[in-house]
């Protein structure tokens, strides 16, 4: 089974030349794997036709989605483990073909509303979470002088798929009918995901870019070993990260999903012009993945979470008090850059606490705050919006929590070495010294 390249005799320079043209490769790939995986945000454009066709209400419909998410985060702790023993490709072509076969079968759902959520939530959801962590545990090995940058990019292309699917997705439905745009797009995602599955291969044991050496910033915020999961655990550290994504996925997802009916009542405009309010702040979720990973190349990661959290005490503090369009759509598109701005630069940062080697699993797990965040932020804001009977209290209280969390990104270190001595002496941790 394929666990990534192996050296071979001959020409050094020669094979470090193609493998650098190697790793673009499989970036591309995996930014065209996260695009087609991205599509679950489009889930939208199917309430409504699925409601009309069957008689199902909006939130049995929109359960779907949420089985969908909690399913990818606990499945991508699984995957993680599972390409950690048998490599990247096998655990990528799995997750694509379960991820396709989903919505394929999803076209059958007039069995039931059971049918829907057995096959696009369980089914593809386990696919989804497969596929997510791959290309993020693979392309922190290849990249490590551009963590950062590379995720963003990787994760950043989950965050565009909705972009592009939607609008297919939409003219589909017009034309061919719901259920039988499931079946057009699972068989397209089987293919595109299946092609993108074969290009995800780890590099050799302790490959770097040639002439490449960590900065002194860069070592001073990255640990000086791999972490194996059960020692990550054991750290203060990987909690405060999972904290971190909580945090930050929760405020943002909380106005995701009261994005249209939050304009409509600030505004008081059309359901339409919300819809397209909708759409243009949506961008920010996919450019802010890249644009944060990026600085967190430059301003640390710690840096990246300070600087998202004091954006977001601000903006959900003005934005009830906002009555312009075009001004509440640039808020809610920056909100939204936050959001997206911790898919990007979590992944790196988790590489450089706890090492490459096992980011799969490591930060696989952490993906569970993103399930919890997607239950614990709309929940929240939808319950205080119905105590008090509009969205400022509840906007307000989100710029609370924003602000009490830049505590962590102030606090958090890189696990010390004295952290490492101390589990190695009482046996906790079996990890061997490797040079960064």
């Amino acid at each position: 089974m394929d666990r990534g390249f192996t050296k071979i005799p001959g020409d050094e320079s020669q094979l470090g030349h193609r493998m650098t043209a190697d790793r673009w490769q499989i970036a591309g790939a995996g930014v065209v794997l996260q695009v087609a995986l991205g599509a679950v945000y489009a889930w939208s454009v199917f309430r409504v036709p699925l409601s009309k066709q069957f008689g199902w209400s909006i939130s049995e419909v929109t359960l779907t989605f949420t089985i969908c998410i909690l399913v990818l985060g606990i499945s991508s702790f699984f995957g993680g483990l599972w390409l950690n023993r048998k490599g990247p490709r096998i655990v990528a072509l799995t997750g694509a073909f379960l991820y396709g076969s989903g919505l394929f079968l999803a076209s059958l759902s007039n069995h039931g509303l059971w049918w829907l959520y057995l096959s696009y939530g369980l089914v593809g959801g386990i696919g989804l979470g497969f596929c997510y962590i791959v290309p993020i545990a693979v392309l922190v090995k290849w990249f490590p002088d551009r963590r950062g940058l590379i995720t963003g990019i990787a994760v950043g292309g989950f965050g565009a798929g909705a972009l592009i699917t939607a609008p297919v997705a939409t003219r589909l439905i017009a034309t061919v009918g719901v259920l039988e745009t499931f079946a057009y797009l699972g068989i397209a995602f089987l293919i595109v995901t299946l092609g993108c599955g074969f290009f995800m291969q780890n590099p050799p044991q302790g490959w770097k870019p040639a002439g490449w050496t960590p900065t002194v910033s860069e070592a001073l915020h990255r640990s000086a070993r791999d972490y194996s999961l059960g020692e990550a655990l054991k750290t203060w550290q990987w909690w405060a990260l999972w904290l971190l994504l909580f945090l930050n996925t929760s405020a943002g997802i909380s106005v995701i999903s009261q994005e249209s009916p939050l304009f409509q009542e600030l505004l008081g405009v059309t359901a339409v012009i919300a819809a397209g309010m909708v759409g243009i702040a949506s961008i920010g979720n996919a450019f802010g993945r890249v644009f944060w990973a990026w600085a967190s190349d430059s301003i640390t990661r710690r840096g990246a979470f300070l600087a998202m959290f004091l954006a977001q005490v601000l903006l959900f503090l003005f934005f009830p008090s906002i009555h312009s369009v075009w001004l509440l759509t640039v808020v809610a598109f920056l909100v939204l850059l936050c959001y997206g701005g911790g898919f990007g630069t979590m992944p790196a940062f988790a590489a450089d606490y706890f090492g490459s080697k096992n980011v799969g699993p490591i930060y696989g797990l952490m993906l569970t705050a993103w399930g919890f965040a997607s239950a614990f932020g709309p929940l929240l804001i939808a319950y205080i919006r119905q105590v008090e009977g509009n969205y400022r209290g509840a906007l307000h209280a989100i710029a609370g929590i924003a602000a009490a969390s830049m505590v962590l990104p102030i606090i958090v270190r890189p696990p010390s070495q004295t952290q490492v001595s101390d589990q190695l002496a009482s046996g906790q941790g079996t990890g061997e010294q490797l040079p960064r």
